[in-house]
C-alpha cells in the first residue's frame, strides 16, 4: 500500500478491501449470509437458553445479525458473550467475543480499543496453546497496529503470524500474509524487503491459482517497481493483474491497476498514455462511487496538464482532487495535493500561492503526526490501566504481599514512565527524520518540475524559431527571389530595345552575372533556413542532399551513410533538430576542422537513433566546451536536451574529432 504521487496511495482502495477481508477471515466463526439463520428464531432461542457455552456461541451469533444494520446492537450482544465467557472461564468464548467485537470497532474507526483487545486475544491464546488461535490474533493485533500506522509493530506481529500459519502449511493464508508484508515495507520505504514478501505472494498465488489474492500482489508488485523507477516491470505486471480483474469482473482490482498504469507511464514520460489510464480510472471510480480513487486520478490528470504546458486546467484539476479529500475527512491525502498545488504554483511563478499552499501543507503534516502521537499516547494510557487493574486484583487476592506489590507498582509505573518517554523520543526522531527526508523529496520534486518548464520553454522556442526560418525562408525565395529574377528579366527585355555603346556593354554584362549570383543566393540562404527536401521528403533524403551540396571534392570529401532509415518516418520536430544539428557540426568542420575527409552516419536500430559526425582534421581540447561554449555549441546543447538525447565527443589536438548522439524513440 504505498502513497505515490510520491507517492500518492494507488492501491489504497484495493488494499482497504482487502484488509477488512483479513479482518474478517480471522474473525472466529464468521457466517457468511447464506448460511445466516433467521434472527426471530435466535433471539426466541435466546430468551430460553440456559447460561452456558450455548448460549455463548448463540450471542455471538445473533452479534453477527445485527453487524451490517445496527453494530452498536451487535457490540451489546457481543459483551454480554465475554461476560458470559469470563463467568463461565470459557476461553475460547473470550476469543470469540474479541474477534468480533474488535472487527465492529474496526469498522466504526475505533483502533485503539480494537488493539487492546486483540492484545489481550494473543497472551489468551498463549495461555491455552492454541497455535491456530495464536496466529489468527496475531495478524488481527497486526492489522490494529497498521490501522493505526505504526507499521514496525504491525510487521512484527504479521511476521509471528505468519510463521505459524507456514508451520501449518497453510499456504493460501500465507500468500495473504506475504502481500500484506509487502505493503506495510512499501509503507516504511524498504523495497528490497517489499519486492520479497510479493515475489513469494505472487508465487504462492500461482501455485495455488489464487487468482482473488494474485491480482492486488501483482498491483502491489507494480507499485514497488514504479517506487523504484522501474517502470516497464511494473506495466508487464499490470497487463497480467488487468487481465485477471477482467476476467473475475473485480472493477476494484481494475481500478487499481489503471492507477498504478497512469504513475508508470508518468514514469516514463508519456504522458498521453498516463492520461488516458487515467481518464479510464476517473470512470470507474465514479461507477463504484470510490471518491478517494477519484481524487487520485483527478490528480494524475492535473500532472498531465502541467507537464504539457497548461497550468490553468492543472490549477482547476488539482483542486477538485482538493475539495473531494477535504469534503470526506482524507487527511493524507489532502495534504498530498496541497503540496501538489504548490508546486504548481511555483511553475506558474506566483510566489504567493506557493507559499500559502506549503504552509497549509505543513500544518496539515503536522497535524497528522500530532495524531499519531495521541493514538501511541492513548495506548500507553490504556496498557497502563491495564496493568492497574491487574494490580488491584492481585492486591485483593492477597494482602500479605501489599509490599511487593506496592514495590511492583512502582516498577511498572517506572516502565510505563519510560516507555511514554521513549515514544515521545521516538515520535519526535521520526518526525525530524520525515521532516528531512520530506524536504529531500521536495527539493527533488521542484528539481524536476523546473527542469520539465525548462524543457517546454525550450520546445516553444525552437519550435517558434523553426517557424520563423520557415517565414523568412519564404520571403527570401518568394519576396525577394521573385523580385531580382524580375529585374532580370526587365534588364533581358530592355538589352534587346536599346542600343548600348559597347564601352558599357562589359558592365552590363557583368551586372547581369552579379544578378544571377545573388538570385542563387537567396535561393541557397532560403533552402538552408528551412530546406524543401526535409519538410517533403524526410530527415534522411534532407542530409543526403545537404552532404552533396558541401561536397568539395578534393579539398573535402563529405560522405554520407544511413541505416534503417529507408522506411522510417520522423516526428517533424525531432527531424528539424537533428538536420540543426548536423549542419551546425558540419559548419563547424568546415570552419575550423582542416579536415580532409567528413563522414555523417545516421543509424536507426530497434529502439534508438544515432547521429555521427566524424571528420580527420586537427581536433581540439575538449575542456574548451566546458569552459566556454559558442552560440552553435550552446544551439546544439538545447536541443540535444530537447531530445533527452546521450552526447558522446571523442577529439584531441591532431586526432580529428567524433561526435555522436542517441536518444530513445
Amino acid at each position: 500500500m504505498k502513497y505515490c504521487l510520491n507517492c500518492s496511495s494507488l492501491n489504497f482502495i484495493l488494499m482497504k478491501q482487502f484488509l477488512l477481508i483479513i479482518v474478517a477471515l480471522f474473525v472466529f466463526d464468521r457466517i457468511h449470509s447464506q448460511e445466516q439463520m433467521n434472527l426471530d428464531s435466535l433471539l426466541i432461542e435466546y430468551k430460553t437458553s440456559k447460561s452456558d457455552t450455548s448460549k455463548v456461541l448463540l450471542l455471538i451469533n445473533i452479534g453477527q445479525q445485527y453487524e451490517g444494520t445496527n453494530p452498536e446492537t451487535a457490540k451489546k450482544y457481543y459483551e454480554e458473550a465475554g461476560l458470559l465467557s469470563e463467568q463461565l472461564n470459557y476461553k475460547i468464548g473470550t476469543l470469540k467475543f474479541i474477534s468480533n467485537y474488535g472487527y465492529v470497532l474496526n469498522m466504526q474507526g475505533d483502533y485503539v480499543s480494537s488493539l487492546d483487545l486483540n492484545l489481550k486475544s494473543v497472551n489468551i491464546s498463549k495461555e491455552i496453546g492454541d497455535s491456530l488461535a495464536l496466529a489468527k490474533c496475531l495478524f488481527n493485533t497486526g492489522t490494529s497496529y497498521q490501522l493505526l500506522n505504526n507499521y514496525e509493530d504491525a510487521i512484527s506481529y504479521y511476521l509471528e503470524g505468519k510463521k505459524i500459519f507456514t508451520s501449518f502449511n497453510n499456504e493460501r493464508i500465507t500468500a495473504r500474509a506475504s502481500d500484506i508484508l509487502q505493503t506495510l515495507y512499501q509503507k516504511l520505504k524498504r523495497y528490497d524487503k517489499a519486492l520479497e514478501f510479493g515475489l513469494e505472494a505472487i508465487e504462492l498465488s500461482r501455485k495455488h491459482n489464487l487468482e482473488y489474492e494474485l491480482g492486488p500482489s501483482l498491483c502491489n508488485m507494480a507499485t514497488n517497481y514504479n517506487a523504484l523507477d522501474q517502470y516497464d516491470k511494473a506495466i508487464e505486471v499490470l497487463n497480467e493483474a488487468l487481465q485477471i480483474s477482467r476476467r473475475t469482473d473485480n472493477k476494484y482490482l481494475e481500478l487499481s491497476a489503471q492507477l498504478n498504469f497512469s504513475e508508470s507511464w508518468k514514469g516514463k514520460l508519456q504522458f498521453n498514455k498516463m492520461k488516458e489510464h487515467a481518464q479510464l480510472a476517473i470512470t470507474l471510480a465514479v461507477d463504484l462511487e470510490d471518491v478517494q480513487s477519484k481524487g487520485l486520478a483527478l490528480k494524475l490528470l492535473s500532472s498531465y496538464y502541467l507537464y504539457n504546458g497548461d497550468i490553468k486546467k492543472a490549477f482547476e484539476l488539482g483542486n477538485q482532487s482538493y475539495v473531494i479529500f477535504k469534503d470526506n475527512g482524507l487527511k493524507r491525502e489532502q495534504q498530498a495535493i496541497l503540496f501538489w498545488l504548490a508546486d504548481v504554483s511555483l511553475v506558474s511563478g506566483n510566489t504567493k500561492e506557493y507559499m500559502q499552499y506549503e504552509k497549509e501543507g505543513n500544518l496539515l503534516a503536522d497535524q497528522l503526526l500530532n495524531e499519531n502521537i495521541q493514538h501511541k499516547i492513548l495506548e500507553l494510557e490504556k496498557k497502563y490501566e491495564a496493568t492497574l487493574k491487574e494490580e488491584k486484583i492481585a492486591l485483593l487476592e492477597n494482602k500479605g504481599m501489599q509490599q511487593q506489590i506496592e514495590l511492583s507498582n512502582k516498577s511498572k509505573l517506572n516502565i510505563a514512565l519510560i516507555s511514554f518517554s521513549v515514544a515521545l523520543f521516538l515520535s519526535a526522531f521520526l518526525f525530524i527524520k520525515n521532516y528531512r527526508q520530506k524536504l529531500i523529496i521536495r527539493k527533488k520534486r521542484i528539481n524536476e518540475l523546473e527542469i520539465g518548464h525548462q524543457l517546454t520553454a525550450i520546445e516553444a522556442v525552437l519550435k517558434g524559431e523553426e517557424q520563423e526560418r520557415g517565414r523568412v525562408a519564404k520571403d527570401l525565395h518568394d519576396g525577394v527571389g521573385g523580385l531580382l529574377s524580375g529585374i532580370k528579366f526587365s534588364f533581358q527585355n530592355m538589352k534587346g530595345d536599346l542600343d548600348i555603346p559597347p564601352e558599357n556593354n562589359e558592365a552590363f554584362t557583368k551586372g547581369m552575372t552579379m544578378l544571377d549570383t545573388s538570385i542563387e543566393e537567396i535561393r541557397r540562404i532560403a533552402h538552408n533556413m528551412m530546406p524543401e527536401t526535409l519538410v517533403k521528403f524526410g530527415l534522411d533524403t534532407a542530409l543526403k542532399d545537404f552532404c552533396s551540396s558541401i561536397d568539395q571534392g578534393d579539398s573535402l570529401q563529405v560522405t554520407y551513410q544511413s541505416i534503417g532509415m529507408e522506411q522510417y518516418a520522423m516526428e517533424q520536430s525531432k527531424a528539424v533538430s537533428l538536420y540543426r544539428i548536423a549542419q551546425e557540426l558540419t559548419y563547424n568542420t568546415l570552419k575550423h576542422a582542416q579536415a580532409n575527409i567528413l563522414i555523417v552516419q545516421l543509424i536507426k536500430n530497434e529502439d534508438t537513433i544515432s547521429l555521427t559526425v566524424e571528420d580527420d582534421g586537427i581536433g581540439f581540447d575538449s575542456k574548451i566546451l566546458e569552459e566556454n561554449k559558442g552560440i552553435g555549441w550552446r544551439n546544439i546543447y538545447s536541443r540535444i536536451n530537447l531530445l533527452k538525447a546521450k552526447l558522446d565527443i571523442h577529439t584531441a589536438p591532431s586526432k580529428g574529432t567524433s561526435v555522436q548522439l542517441t536518444f530513445n524513440l
